[in-house]
């Protein structure tokens, strides 16, 4: 009994050695020196402040550039030296698709490529937007089980790519978001099971989507430029499809994004209880009116207008039918962006990239100033109304104490020229630099 009870005690002993080394093991605290910082977006940025960040989160903000810090004495100290630059929070794209990019091939791949190949495909999408200076964005459109897993890789460490808050999407019969442009039997093999009709089925392809792994649910409440039919693009989800698949999502705890270019499918879906309007291509005073009642987000996705409109006038690419309504709907969508923007609607950052090309996502911001949006508010778009968007304000939107150590820096400030988002040459996400040119 007592050589038992001997090495219980021993066994403990060494249990408790363990515990303790790993309760003190060694970790890497990054020091980093901005000459500039605009911490938080929408107030005035700071000069020569030092990051601290351990474990991928900021643990500090101090004045003045220091060397050292309090730590453990196996902790090893690393320095990175942005005292030229302006340094502020990773940008997020609120509205991307990243299996695919538009052009002259795309039929041709949807039958060539196997779920493997578009897996493959979206990691390298993925890379470039982040290296693009996007560390979180909202995929609002793919292969569901090929998204959930570039996402669940990600934050697992095994493929670089931004933070992806992925979708399931519900759509109606024949509506944007259906398949089309087929032969009848590829059309029924790539109907999804989340296709619906009616209050009920709605329902049910929305709580489907998110047993699969959604995290957001997208809905289609009008037709759309890039579907080659000619069931334009007024409202085609009814309004109570509209209101079961919002009611059902949020009841699970999920947002809903709904592409929406007319104004009666803009203002249904916002009184449906809709969390963003994509696009809002037609948004009209009554729409403006929905949106601050409601709080919702207005997602603009500008650049996709701007590459369609271009592509139409330039290009063979999109059918006759296509081409019609880039033209029309990427020409009128700039005004009523500003129209929405200048009577107080919350903007959050947003592209559509993969109608444009992945990792020209800053080009959205180009548009937006050039549209009359002042350059902090564009930032704040793509950083604490985007974070509060998704709800992860708590950890991401601003460089403070506690959140996740995502940060980007440029040569001149984006306050005095925007455009010095087009090449990014600081990348750091979660406390890892991937792009320091």
């Amino acid at each position: 009994m007592q050589t038992t009870l001997f090495n219980v005690n021993k066994l403990a002993i060494a249990m408790a050695g363990l515990l303790l080394a790993f309760s003190t093991q060694a970790a890497e605290i990054t020091l980093l020196h901005a000459g500039q910082l605009l911490a938080v977006p929408g107030t005035k940025p700071t000069k020569e402040q030092t990051l601290v960040i351990k474990d991928g989160v900021i643990i500090d903000v101090l004045q003045g550039y220091a060397d050292t810090v309090t730590h453990n004495q196996d902790d090893t100290l690393k320095i990175i030296d942005l005292k030229q630059a302006f340094v502020m929070p990773g940008l997020m794209d609120m509205h991307v698709h990243l299996q695919g990019e538009l052009g002259p091939k795309n039929d041709s791949q949807k039958l060539r490529m196997s779920d493997a190949d578009v897996a493959m495909h979206s990691a390298y999408f993925a890379k470039k937007t982040l290296l693009a200076g996007f560390t979180t964005v909202r995929d609002l459109g793919a292969k569901a089980e090929q998204i959930y897993a570039l996402r669940d890789g990600i934050n697992k460490g095994w493929v670089d790519g931004p933070r992806i808050i992925a979708s399931g999407g519900v759509s109606v019969t024949g509506g944007h978001g259906d398949v089309d442009g087929m032969s009848p039997d590829l059309l029924d093999l790539y109907t999804e099971k989340t296709i619906c009709d009616g209050p009920y089925d709605c329902r049910r392809a929305t709580r489907r989507a998110i047993k699969f792994g959604a995290d957001v649910i997208k809905i289609t409440s009008t037709g759309g430029v890039l579907s080659d039919t000619n069931t334009g693009t007024g409202q085609q989800m009814e309004n109570d499809e509209l209101k079961e698949v919002i009611d059902a999502a949020h009841a699970l705890g999920r947002k809903v994004a709904s592409h929406a270019h007319s104004a009666s499918g803009i203002n249904a879906a916002l009184r449906a209880g809709v969390d963003s309007i994509e696009h809002g291509s037609y948004a009209d005073k009554e729409s403006i009116k929905l949106f601050k009642k409601a709080g919702a987000f207005l997602v603009p996705t500008l650049l996709a207008g701007d590459t369609v409109v271009q592509m139409a006038k330039t290009t063979d690419v999109l059918s006759p039918a296509i081409k019609e309504k880039a033209i029309r709907v990427g020409g009128d969508m700039i005004a009523n962006f500003k129209a929405s923007y200048q009577a107080g609607v919350k903007i959050a950052y947003g592209t559509d990239s993969g109608v444009s090309h992945h990792g020209d996502n800053a080009k959205e911001a180009v548009l937006m100033h050039r549209a009359g949006m002042s350059n902090m508010d564009i930032l704040t778009s793509a950083t604490v109304n985007s974070a509060e968007l998704i709800d992860m304000s708590a950890s991401l939107g601003t460089l403070e104490k506690g959140k996740y150590a995502d940060i980007i820096a440029t040569s001149q400030s984006p306050l005095e020229n925007i455009e010095t988002l087009l090449n990014i040459p600081f990348v750091m996400k979660s406390g890892i630099v991937y792009k320091q040119d």
